[in-house]
């Protein structure tokens, strides 16, 4: 099965990817890994990536397509995989489509963890990140014991760029003016389930794993190419 997660940043998405995918015993497979991994090994779409990247420049559809197709056709998803955030535009979903038919593989269900925008600004904003390992609190949902340190290794915590209150705002607005049209395709395609994401991070997962073991499975399971 090809299980596609979507949610906008704040919603959760990323944590409940990776517990939906345990769960399920298929590999979380999320872009951003799949170029920081490519460009480390210098495989040859690595190096595209990283050229573009460089250059400042977004990654053309078609190399991320090429590694998420190039990812699917790994031993380990055999069983299938789950995309975490991609596609994130139309021509995007329809390209990935495209591909995945000419492998015979089709997308399972494509769940959409829903939050209100007031919410996701107050998670959103209110996160801090340790400098040194990286642990994550919140000011409201999650504080440190001391005020500005770290509870982990005693580091300072810092607060994104990304994440202060103008740009958080910015930041939804560009995710929900691409992403509606991707909901609406894969709605057209009885294939989108909403998930309220407002409840607790144990519901919001039970509901994931109920609403995926719901759907039957559609077309061939994902095999390694010859």
């Amino acid at each position: 099965m090809v299980i596609i997660l979507m949610g906008p940043p704040g919603a959760g998405k990323g944590t409940q990817a990776k517990r939906l995918a345990q769960e399920l015993g298929i590999p979380h497979v999320a872009t951003g890994d799949l170029f920081r991994e490519n460009v480390h090994k210098g495989t040859p779409l690595g190096k595209l990536v990283q050229g573009y990247m460089e250059r400042g420049e977004l990654v053309p559809d078609d190399v991320t397509i090429a590694l998420v197709i190039d990812r699917l056709s790994q031993p380990d998803c055999a069983k299938g995989a789950l995309l975490d955030g991609f596609p994130r535009t139309l021509p995007q979903a329809k390209a990935l489509d495209e591909r995945l038919a000419e492998l015979g593989w089709c997308i399972h269900i494509v769940p959409n963890i829903q939050v209100r925008e007031e919410i996701l600004l107050r998670r959103l904003s209110g996160r801090w990140i340790c400098r040194n390992c990286g642990a994550v609190y919140h000011i409201e949902f999650r504080p440190p014991s001391k005020p500005g340190v770290c509870d982990v290794c005693g580091g300072p915590l810092y607060q994104r760029p990304d994440d202060r209150p103008e740009t958080a705002r910015q930041r939804l607005r560009v995710y929900f003016e691409q992403t509606e049209p991707v909901l609406h395709y894969y709605a057209r395609q009885g294939l989108l389930v909403e998930i309220d994401g407002e409840r607790s991070i144990d519901e919001v997962h039970d509901a994931l794993v109920k609403a995926v073991r719901l759907v039957p499975e559609r077309g061939r399971a994902l095999s390694p190419r010859e």
